[in-house]
């Protein structure tokens, strides 16, 4: 009988010190566009004191409000690991039928574009779901079809539905509790409650299985295609309500707005820690990402001497990076 001591391999994850850098890199995957944010305003607002105002602020806030909405929308859609092209065309739609539908007063401006973009997000749905289309291919076919049935109900662009001045669907674009808009108040609830859908809900976490891996998840029971199915209904949904919102702050259906949102979204969504291969991400990174892009846009702004364009190349940049850092960290992972 042997009785020398016999070595026990030690599991990776129980080595010492093993954990610590593990949820250092995630909480930097998680929390480090929050930092940027963070350092990027406290620096700003000492170089440029105009842009540590309250009025400021409020500016910012209320511009990127819209934005935040369909980026929600976007950030599910990612986790589950597809992709929506068709939020920016589908935002432009809904402003429009909402200023056409406002005449008849609040309820069918909100109701009309919400039901008209979710169908638009269960069409998605079921071709990415049912039909197995790629998500790519489906949403860009979208973004044609909406674009063109909003210059069909605009004539090519040569009418413009107004919002009646003084109305509760003007007042609720136009509004303000504490100096900060309803629109604002609003992305804030949604995100909180779809914070709430993605860590407390079954659905949340079918999400992130199904976008870690659609097979594994399908061995588990979990109902993937009717998840894929859901995530671009709430996509269409949110697009619209924010298109919506956006033609009650402007009182009338703007036909030239939303082109490049899609972008704009998906850069927030990457930008904020979700990854774009799915299975991993936060709506509350989204919310950083979306506010980092506003601040670098009213950096712009305040410079002056520089145009728009310019916010263009940072964010592509930034993008890059983060992009270029989630590849890192997940290799340092397997590791």
């Amino acid at each position: 009988m042997n009785l020398l001591p016999t070595a026990t391999a030690v599991p990776a994850r129980s080595r010492p010190g093993s954990a610590g850098p593990a949820r250092a890199l995630e909480l930097l995957r998680r929390q480090g566009v929050l930092a940027v944010l963070l350092l990027v305003v406290v620096v700003s607002s000492f170089v440029f004191p105009a842009f540590g105002t309250v009025d400021n602020a409020r500016s910012i806030t209320v511009q990127v409000s819209f934005l935040s909405i369909v980026a929600l929308g976007m950030t599910m859609v990612i986790i589950t690991g597809g992709i929506d092209l068709s939020v920016g065309s589908v935002f432009a739609l809904g402003g429009v039928l909402a200023a056409w539908a406002s005449q008849w007063g609040a309820a069918p401006a909100l109701l009309v574009p919400i039901v008209v973009c979710g169908a638009i997000g269960l069409v998605n749905g079921l071709l990415v779901a049912r039909a197995g289309m790629a998500p790519f291919i489906v949403t860009l076919a979208s973004l044609l079809a909406a674009r063109g049935l909003l210059l069909a109900l605009t004539h090519e662009g040569a009418t413009t539905y107004l919002v009646p001045r003084g109305s509760f669907f003007a007042e609720l674009g136009q509004g303000t509790v504490g100096g900060f808009g309803y629109p604002v108040l609003i992305a804030l609830a949604l995100f909180a409650v779809g914070g709430l859908v993605l860590q407390r809900t079954s659905l949340g976490q079918s999400m992130f299985a199904v976008g870690g891996s659609a097979d594994a998840a399908t061995l588990m029971g979990l109902p993937v295609a009717r998840t894929k199915v859901l995530v671009y209904v709430l996509s269409g949904l949110l697009a619209g309500l924010a298109g919506a919102l956006n033609a009650a702050r402007l009182s009338s259906g703007v036909t030239i707005i939303g082109v490049g949102m899609e972008l704009d979204a998906i850069s927030a969504v990457v930008i904020g820690g979700t990854l774009l291969v799915g299975g991993a991400g936060s709506v509350s990174g989204t919310l950083w990402g979306v506010l980092l892009l506003a601040v670098i846009q009213n950096l712009i702004n305040q410079i002056g001497s520089l145009n728009s364009s310019y916010q263009s190349v940072v964010s592509g940049g930034f993008l890059i990076l983060v992009v270029v850092t989630q590849r890192y960290l997940s290799k340092v992972r397997r590791t």
